[in-house]
């Protein structure tokens, strides 16, 4: 947003008086800091605080709200906020030394420490080590204080270190987890110097911190500026599809959209390929030749483009190697130009994915962004198994660091955060059922949030600035995927590019972009993630003819009998799949994502008779009647068993995956008891059983389970229960949990190890649990039940009856009716 998009009718003269008030204010923040935050909110026509009231619930606008901290060691201690306001911010105050001559209290010299070399000075001086550290740990603070909070309160979205009458730094998490407030809106704009309050766009934002916190996550407008891209797309792809197979399709508007992205971002000329769309519009017989010529010249670069009249960068990486177009009508032209109009810099990576491939997809096009993964879903997740280890890491490297900087070494500290810089840069990260990389795109954006603050402290240190882009960063090639659509694996990919891209535009400028600007890494494998095999052949009968079997849905009238029996036509082949084993996986140090959702009971019908035996056959030490998820959850479990085996390869840290809430049932618990009991015993450190999942408004309410899971026996896990959800159909789905500790069982339960109890041999035969439908393949409804002769057949009435189970007795009857084929032989 450019300064002059904002009038906000301040005059500039009471900005200018209040920043010469204030600048040579300095070392007294306990006598200055109410006085600083009230002028401001005066300036700004913002509310002061509330008078603090006697009972605490009530204190959520105020000065020095307190806080309950309950220690490991069981006592307890009250710590107080220097600004709350609650749902939008914790703010920690400091007040440095302008020339570092100021003397102040003690408590400010405990709060800054003195400046190496400087005994005669209280307060830290602003842009000296002293300084840095007193901001990290006021950060640090601010951080604790939001954890304290009440859990109805929730964690506020924002985090503020003030610098009274200097700076503030500001940091923002829209999660709702509190576990990785990130510098806002970059790491280039996140300190907000008090003279910066001359631009009306800074005073904005500090307003909307204030009155409408959430109004500025960027994720609400990018989830609608991505749905409606992805629409005017699928109008593209359905008129195309009657021309040309979907994967040619496909490809081609991935190349139209990255050229969209690229001339937003400004690594094609600014408006320069809407332009030539608008040109083409009078010429459409043309634009196939306009896009060839175009993205033959950004896989090479060129000089100089025909049809925008630019200098065109390189960037190959496999996108533009084919340059083929395909012919467009004058409305796909349209429609295209509408599209490249848009702000293509608020695209949402993490729903675009999943967008683009309904568009490009016949079955899901009609019902495009009806149900798509909320981004804070995929957060909800990919923090506890990535995230949190990883912060842990860099928690130690600062307490060492801090150390080295006591002791004056402040290089030696530098060249510290250097190191495990080099070692984020190496971490690997693997989703072995990557759709349209949603989860790994997620992954690499908060895991460079956290290099920006490696980076920050190696800057501040006297490091150079340009450390983050000098080759060596967080990029696409660390995070690996399997995928066996190769269309989705092929947007995993692009989704990947554009997030990095977007993210060192924000953070870096368009200098640190090289070419080839997209780079050809294969880190999306398409193929079969737990099953791998040789030949796969046609299974015939002994007379040499196909075996088939019935797909259980359509029915036709034979014409003799004038009997309901299935329909030829319906009938599927069935494939012998040669030496069977499961599939070998790519090395990585963490493990993440969603596996398809298949429950055990519909293996058969959903993969294949062949399939499905091929399976069983890989994998032995599988339940038969364990959901299809779960093999994925057993195999990352393994991988994880054998890294922390003496020798063992790939050393993977943690795994985290979304599963089915039947995760609980007899066969899946099954897997997880063998994983935690195993040797080496593994321990699940994060679950939640209980979760609603993917926005969706026209289909039944699905529910899933969380688990991440780690080496070593009973560890301490976190286990959330969902005690709030609203807005489930909406872009800002609001689930609050409820969070206990303790040691998390294979039911997903805190407590003893009951799944792993044996049956006592002297209750054998003393009970029975009777009449039992083993599977859902015989209920009928009554009018199926009708189609094959109840009510005009007496034998059928003798083998199709009414059927209730607990539900239908407890709740509202389903009104169905069963096959009932007891005491008949085949």
């Amino acid at each position: 947003m450019s300064d002059n998009e904002i009038d906000d009718g301040l005059d500039p003269a009471r900005v200018k008086a209040f920043i010469k008030r204030w600048s040579d204010s300095g070392g007294a923040e306990r006598s200055n800091t109410q006085s600083f935050i009230n002028e401001l909110c005066d300036l700004l026509d913002l509310p002061r605080a509330d008078p603090a009231q006697e009972i605490n619930a009530r204190n959520d606008y105020v000065f020095e709200r307190s806080v309950t901290r309950n220690h490991s060691d069981g006592h307890t201690s009250t710590r107080f906020l220097d600004l709350y306001r609650r749902g939008a911010f914790v703010l920690e105050a400091k007040q440095s030394a302008t020339s570092g001559k100021t003397k102040t209290d003690a408590a400010q010299i405990e709060l800054h420490g003195i400046e190496a070399g400087d005994t005669k000075t209280g307060t830290a001086k602003r842009g000296t080590n002293g300084w840095i550290t007193a901001m990290r740990k006021a950060r640090e603070q601010a951080e604790a204080y939001a954890k304290d909070l009440p859990p109805e309160h929730g964690w506020p979205p924002f985090l503020i270190v003030c610098d009274v009458g200097y700076c503030f730094e500001i940091y923002a998490d829209f999660s709702g987890q509190g576990k990785n407030y990130a510098h806002f809106p970059d790491r280039r704009g996140f300190r907000v110097l008090v003279d910066d309050l001359t631009n009306p766009v800074i005073r904005q934002r500090l307003r909307d911190i204030w009155t409408d916190p959430h109004g500025l996550d960027p994720a609400k407008k990018s989830a609608e500026v991505t749905r409606d891209i992805a629409s005017r797309l699928a109008i593209v792809a359905k008129d195309l599809e009657k021309r040309h197979d979907a994967e040619t399709v496909a490809l081609f508007l991935m190349r139209c959209l990255f050229t969209m992205f690229a001339e937003d971002v400004e690594l094609l000329k600014k408006g320069s390929f809407t332009a030539m769309l608008e040109e083409l519009q009078g010429m459409p017989g043309k634009a196939h030749l306009a896009l060839e010529q175009l993205w033959a010249d950004m896989n090479t670069g060129s000089a100089l483009n025909a049809w925008i009249r630019e200098p065109v960068r390189r960037f190959n990486g496999g996108l533009f190697r084919d340059a083929r177009a395909l012919p467009l009508t004058a409305e796909m032209v349209a429609e295209l130009t509408i599209a490249a109009r848009r702000d293509w810099r608020d695209v949402e990576p993490a729903i675009f994915g999943t967008l683009l491939e309904q568009a490009l997809d016949k079955k899901e096009r009609h019902q495009l962004g009806a149900h798509y993964t909320p981004r804070s879903y995929v957060e909800r997740l990919v923090t506890p198994t990535i995230i949190e280890p990883l912060r842990e890491d860099w928690r130690d490297v600062l307490v060492e660091a801090q150390i080295l900087i006591d002791a004056g070494k402040a290089n030696d500290a530098r060249n510290l955060a250097r190191r495990f810089h080099e070692k984020l840069c190496e971490i690997r990260v693997l989703d072995p059922a990557c759709g349209t990389g949603n989860f790994l795109y997620v992954a690499m954006e908060m895991m460079k949030k956290l290099e920006g603050d490696i980076v920050d402290f190696i800057t501040e240190l006297g490091g150079e600035a340009t450390l983050e882009f000098q080759g060596h960063t967080v990029d696409p090639h660390q995070f690996l995927g399997i995928e066996l659509n190769p269309r989705a694996a092929a947007i995993a990919e692009l989704v990947l590019w554009i997030g990095y891209i977007k993210w060192q535009l924000k953070t870096g400028g368009q200098d640190v972009v090289r070419d080839p600007v997209l780079k050809d890494f294969h880190n999306v494998e398409c193929r079969d993630a737990v099953l791998s095999y040789g030949a796969k052949t046609l299974r015939l009968d002994e007379h040499g003819k196909p075996v088939t079997r019935w797909d259980g849905e359509t029915m036709k009238r034979h014409p003799v009998t004038g009997e309901n029996v299935p329909d030829e036509g319906a009938r599927v082949e069935i494939y012998d799949y040669a030496e069977p084993k499961a599939t070998a996986w790519p090395k990585a140090d963490f493990i993440v994502g969603n596996p398809p959702f298949i429950g055990g009971k519909d293996l058969r019908a959903d993969l294949g008779d062949g399939y499905t035996e091929a399976l069983w056959a890989a994998h032995k030490d599988m339940p038969r009647s364990a959901d299809f998820v779960m093999y994925w959850w057993n195999q990352a479990a393994r991988h994880l068993a054998a890294g922390t085996k003496k020798g063992g390869g790939g050393k993977p840290r943690r795994f985290g995956f979304i599963t089915t809430n039947s995760i609980r049932q007899t066969f899946n618990r099954r897997v997880i008891e063998q994983a935690l009991t195993g040797k080496p015993p593994l321990s699940i450190i994060f679950a939640i059983p209980d979760h609603p999942w993917m926005k969706s408004s026209d289909k039944a309410a699905v529910r899933i389970a969380m688990t991440v899971v780690a080496p070593g026996e009973e560890l301490s896990g976190s286990l959330a229960e969902v005690v709030s959800e609203k807005g489930l159909n909406t872009d800002q789905p609001e689930v609050r949990l409820d969070v206990n500790t303790g040691a998390i069982t294979s039911t997903i339960r805190l407590g003893a190890k009951v799944g792993s109890a044996i049956s006592l041999k002297s209750n054998e035969g003393i009970c029975s649990p009777g009449v039992k439908l083993h599977g859902s393949g015989f209920i009928v409804t009554p009018e199926k039940a009708a189609k094959l002769g109840l009510g005009t057949d007496p034998a059928v009435a003798e083998i199709i009856r009414p059927y209730r189970n607990g539900r239908d007795i407890n709740q509202k009857p389903r009104g169905v009716l069963v096959i009932d084929l007891f005491g008949l032989d085949a």
